[in-house]
């Protein structure tokens, strides 16, 4: 057991909560155990006293009273593709791990990895779960999806119950989705509705959705609303979306169907000879599932927000888009 100590926070950990800062250097640490801490105020930062929610800025000081865990057990930081690969279950779940409680994990899922599996697919987030199961048998319960190239949050229940009230709450639509975008060109209108009804269809090179007329066999109705948050050089525009029905690809079509493809979507964007792909932007797709706004089965509302990856982040940085200019919504 080390005795107490100061650690610096560095650049890349700027914004994070201080309960996910504690998950990343002392992984061992349960959330119970911070909690006491900080009540008791041996966890200060730069000398004060703070909550669990609190976000801390680069060189910033944190206070360590002595703990009997590991430091920095598992590797921290954005997960890379290489990480998929080559890092364990367990070590990468806890990586992605944005909020934890007796009944809820929440994960920032990355780009390009599967939630469920598929034909070719050997690792995926609902296999990856069994790592977590618990001393009853019970392994973690997917309630919802994302996209494989889509990141960002991915709610998962710890319980059966749980499963039931988030679920439930998804079908009933009593929870806000909120998802950053960028794409092709600048919508006429800032802020508008879309309302379609879309049937998947096979191709070959996999299951499209396309744009349905009403009353079209197998045809689902889909609602999407986004705004414009910020545009760069009129060629580009930060959306913020919302999916008010959770059809497949909703938002990736519905970008289409406006004219707007989303940027890197490798089904829905096709190259056009007379728009220059911007330079140093990677081709992958740039949607991110932001903030989830979700009852907890517990009672109350769970807010929590991702932070973007690392292809989202190089991208805003080349174009100078400000990311504090969105406003963020308060985290739970």
């Amino acid at each position: 057991m080390a005795g107490i100590e100061h650690i610096e926070v560095e650049p890349d950990e700027a914004g994070m909560r201080l309960d996910r800062w504690f998950k990343v250097h002392f992984p061992g640490l349960g959330f119970g155990q911070l909690q006491k801490l900080m009540r008791s105020g041996q966890v200060r930062v730069d000398g004060g006293r703070v909550k669990t929610d609190a976000r801390v800025q680069p060189g910033q000081m944190v206070r360590v009273p002595p703990l009997d865990v590991d430091a920095k057990g598992p590797k921290s930081g954005p997960i890379a593709g290489s990480d998929l690969k080559h890092s364990g279950d367990a070590e990468l779940l806890a990586r992605m791990l944005l909020h934890e409680d007796d009944k809820v994990y929440v994960l920032n899922k990355p780009a390009g990895l599967a939630v469920q599996g598929g034909s070719g697919l050997t690792r995926h987030i609902d296999k990856m779960l069994e790592a977590w199961t618990n001393k009853k048998g019970e392994k973690p319960r997917l309630v919802h999806r994302l996209d494989r190239d889509t990141s960002g949050v991915l709610v998962v229940a710890r319980t059966r119950g749980a499963a039931q009230k988030l679920t439930a709450a998804f079908r009933e639509r009593d929870t806000k989705k909120t998802y950053w975008s960028l794409v092709k060109g600048v919508p006429r209108k800032h802020e508008d509705k879309i309302s379609t009804w879309l049937v998947k269809e096979a191709t070959p090179d996999g299951d499209r959705m396309r744009i349905a007329k009403h009353g079209e066999e197998d045809a689902d109705h889909a609602i999407s609303y986004y705004r414009v948050l910020e545009t760069a050089a009129q060629s580009l525009a930060w959306l913020e979306m919302e999916p008010y029905t959770g059809r497949t690809h909703q938002l990736r079509v519905h970008a289409l169907h406006m004219g707007h493809p989303i940027i890197g979507d490798p089904k829905y964007f096709d190259d056009d000879p007379n728009w220059d792909f911007p330079g140093g932007v990677q081709k992958r797709l740039h949607l991110h599932a932001r903030h989830i706004d979700i009852p907890h089965p517990n009672g109350g509302r769970l807010r929590v927000t991702a932070p973007l990856p690392p292809h989202m982040v190089q991208t805003w940085n080349l174009l100078g888009l400000d990311m504090a200019s969105a406003g963020e919504p308060d985290d739970e």
